[in-house]
């Protein structure tokens, strides 16, 4: 219900609570910045304010230019400082309150990439961190921020609408889809047993977006993330959604085992502005659905010509649920991107 997310920080910089609501506002899973460091998240600009923010006077101490700053590492960092309780004002002191304002990272963000967000809450001890010094001997409780995080620019009634439908998927390292949450299937109109049948994920791609999608997939499988990507899904009304998805790899023992999605619905105005952009970045115009994948010097079976007459049009189709035999015969791989082009329903376009 709250219009923001929780997040605990203790005095070093480590995230070491945030509610699960961070995904609807910065669109990273509370899984993966808990137990990170805070300075990960904020703008350059902003993190002496919020290291400031973490010292109950307000006066940190400064690393020394040789030495690692705190955001570097998950240890005891050289600008944390051990206090004993008896060297603090209370707890419910008016000295521990905060309130003040950060630039965070925010995958969902298509302009700057960063979101301001109005911290307001209090310093308060933090227990049970199971840390101990190099000596070995028990912490005591420090200090951590706790605090509200809200929008520091209230959310648009379409904002509120189009966050509240945000669906994550699942997939092969191929993009082959595994798993939708629930909102997923509302959007897309899919069981999940429809979404794991139909092969690889592109057949579900608009065609002119096809190529846009595979370069951020290799750019994903490249760096962990493939960044702001926006394309046309495939409904099972035979429609096309405009969605904004961020990819990222799921690594385990070191290996990328799948690849997980969050998808933000948009509405045909924002996804045709998308569009616009990306064409002015490609050496021709790549907006129709008909234009070929591939310099291909034969005709394609299950694709036919845009302007040929209705009544051809009936008898493609049918070609087109025999891909798998069209695409034997052609020698084309039906996991690739034209043999997912071929997959797909003429009708749609």
């Amino acid at each position: 219900a709250l219009n923001g997310f929780l997040l605990v920080v203790t005095s070093e910089g480590l995230i070491f609570y945030s509610s699960h609501t961070i995904q609807d506002y910065l669109g990273f899973h509370q899984v993966d910045v808990m137990h990170q460091s805070v300075f990960e998240l904020i703008h350059a600009e902003d993190q002496q304010e919020f290291r400031r923010n973490l010292h109950w006077a307000l006066n940190p101490p400064h690393a020394p230019e040789d030495e690692p700053s705190p955001e570097g590492g998950k240890s005891l960092g050289s600008s944390a400082v051990t206090y004993k309780p008896d060297q603090l004002p209370p707890e419910k002191s008016s000295f521990l309150e905060r309130s003040f304002v950060c630039r965070f990272r925010c995958l969902l963000d298509n302009s700057s990439g960063f979101l301001a967000l109005n911290l307001q809450g209090r310093l308060k001890f933090l227990h049970r961190q199971n840390k101990r010094p190099e000596d070995g001997s028990p912490l005591t409780p420090q200090l951590a921020l706790f605090a509200i995080s809200t929008p520091l620019q209230p959310p648009s009634i379409l904002q509120i609408r189009t966050k509240n439908m945000i669906f994550r998927t699942k997939h092969k390292l191929d993009f082959t889809p595994l798993a939708c949450d629930a909102k997923g299937k509302i959007v897309l109109g899919y069981t999940e047993a429809e979404l794991r049948m139909c092969g690889t994920g592109y057949q579900f791609v608009h065609a002119a977006d096809m190529l846009y999608c595979a370069e951020n997939h290799v750019r994903m499988m490249r760096t962990g993330e493939s960044g702001l990507t926006v394309f046309r899904l495939l409904t099972k009304q035979n429609r096309w959604r405009w969605v904004q998805a961020n990819a990222r790899l799921v690594y385990r023992s070191g290996k990328p085992e799948y690849i997980v999605v969050t998808q933000r619905p948009l509405v045909d105005e924002e996804g045709g502005e998308h569009l616009r952009k990306r064409s002015m970045h490609l050496p021709f115009t790549f907006a129709t659905g008909e234009a070929l994948l591939y310099q291909s010097a034969y005709p394609l079976p299950s694709f036919p010509d845009p302007f040929q007459s209705k009544g051809k049009t009936s008898r493609a189709r049918k070609a087109s649920h025999r891909h798998g035999e069209c695409s034997q015969k052609d020698g084309i791989d039906p996991s690739s991107l034209l043999g997912a082009m071929m997959q797909q329903d003429t009708a749609a376009y």
